[in-house]
């Protein structure tokens, strides 16, 4: 019954990675796999094991608790997604990040190229690295008028972002999950990955400068007449967005409480600003007719129904998936086999970044904090982090901010492997090189 059950975990896997072939979006294998997985589990009388991290063995237990269990750690992920997606939205029905806009005054392409890529790298550690993408190519396709031009300036908009995403916790959903899961914490983890990260956007930004992409200066703008841009409380709100996301891990330090439980406080915050300076009426949960009245105006109603669910749904199937997987122990007794062919742990992280860009990096992470039961903030958490984050800046459909782009600017796939893979791969390498260094000479 193992057999089956890697095997529809295998099917469904490949038919994540060939989405966009088979034109089906990834939520629907997800969620099948599993139900299927889970079902024969329990039909079966499988037996079903909790990892001891201390002692590193596998303990029996039941199917009800531990899928219990396991529900609750995707429940603790998925509401903070939720909450996050909410402030990014509400920030947005403001036209808040136009403000950032008014940031860039510069004309030469070499300048906007830093520019675009450190807010990049700070937007993305703040609002996640998919938001700063939209977020920045949305700017970028105001300014930079001449296609061609702006492909090569989304290609590494989508490097700056994956290396901003991995050092912070709130960044990417890989260190998301490495966070809620108690494997790293927020100080150590940017201790670790923050420099490594620099790297990797230094590198390949730094060797793009000298391009001839990039030298030169780009046309003037066109004013867009429709453009709604300006809204006067835009900027207000996009600083009190983005101040209510950084204090989530504020909050988790002080409390000791779930993430989500303070991204839920900085929801409500934020919400309430939100609709006091659009003058609605404050109802946020009742749906009578009175309230439905005010639903188109109010911000919170609007931004909660542009939330993307099938990411979510996505995140529930991949991640109850890869924890059947574990239940059944066959992750960890891989971990045990993985570790005697290859000894060298930085081989194998090193490997599971490369494949990144390849595979979805959120089943992947998810199977390694299965593998893997080294103690939190052990350096092998941090590298998984840095190396899940930033691989998949490699392909353009390795990471969400590289599909998102692929979709805004029509990028072709071998167009970016030709132009852009070789400069994420220089960054990713300096990138894992320094972390190496750092681990081992300096901390």
């Amino acid at each position: 019954m193992e057999t089956i059950i890697i095997t529809i975990f295998v099917l469904g896997y490949l038919a994540i990675t060939l989405e966009h072939s088979l034109k089906v979006d990834k939520l629907i294998p997800a969620l099948a796999m599993m139900a299927l997985m889970w079902a024969i589990i329990s039909l079966s009388h499988l037996p079903v094991f909790d990892v001891n991290t201390e002692l590193k063995q596998l303990e029996p237990t039941h199917v009800d608790e531990i899928l219990l269990h396991h529900l609750g750690k995707t429940a603790e992920i998925i509401i903070f997604l939720l909450g996050a997606m909410t402030i990014v939205e509400i920030i947005d029905y403001f036209n808040g990040f136009f403000t950032i806009k008014n940031f860039i005054k510069t004309r030469s392409k070499k300048g906007l190229l830093w520019i675009f890529s450190i807010l990049a790298f700070i937007l993305s550690a703040i609002i996640d690295n998919l938001t700063a993408t939209i977020v920045l190519i949305t700017i970028l396709q105001k300014v930079v008028l001449n296609r061609d031009t702006r492909l090569w300036f989304a290609g590494l908009i989508i490097i700056a972002a994956n290396a901003g995403g991995a050092w912070s916790p709130i960044g990417d959903v890989t260190t998301t999950m490495l966070w809620i899961g108690n494997k790293v914490t927020t100080l150590n983890l940017i201790t670790y990955v923050l420099l490594p990260s620099i790297f990797c956007l230094g590198v390949p930004v730094g060797i793009a400068s000298f391009l001839p992409a990039f030298q030169g200066e780009i046309d003037e703008p066109v004013v867009d007449e429709t453009d709604v841009g300006f809204h006067k409380h835009g900027a207000s709100i996009l600083y009190l967005g983005l101040s209510a996301i950084i204090f989530v891990p504020v909050f988790k330090t002080i409390t000791h409480l779930p993430p989500y439980v303070g991204m839920m406080l900085s929801l409500a915050v934020v919400a309430t600003f939100a609709e006091i300076f659009s003058k609605a009426k404050i109802n946020i949960t009742s749906f009578d007719e009175e309230s439905d009245a005010h639903q188109t105006s109010s911000p919170v109603h609007r931004s909660l129904s542009k939330i993307e669910l099938p990411s979510i749904l996505f995140f529930l199937g991949i991640l109850l998936a890869v924890a059947g997987l574990e239940s059944l122990g066959l992750l960890f007794n891989f971990a045990e086999g993985l570790n005697k062919t290859i000894p060298n742990t930085d081989i194998v992280i090193g490997l599971l970044g490369i494949g990144s860009a390849v595979i979805d990096n959120v089943p992947l992470v998810a199977a390694s904090m299965g593998m893997f039961s080294n103690p939190v903030d052990d350096p092998v958490w941090h590298l998984i982090a840095y190396s899940a984050g930033t691989g998949g800046s490699m392909l353009i459909i390795g990471s969400a901010a590289g599909v998102v782009a692929m979709g805004m600017e029509k990028i072709d796939f071998f167009w970016y492997l030709k132009k852009i893979a070789w400069l994420a791969f220089l960054g990713f390498l300096s990138g894992f090189v320094v972390f190496v260094v750092m681990r081992d000479f300096v901390f």
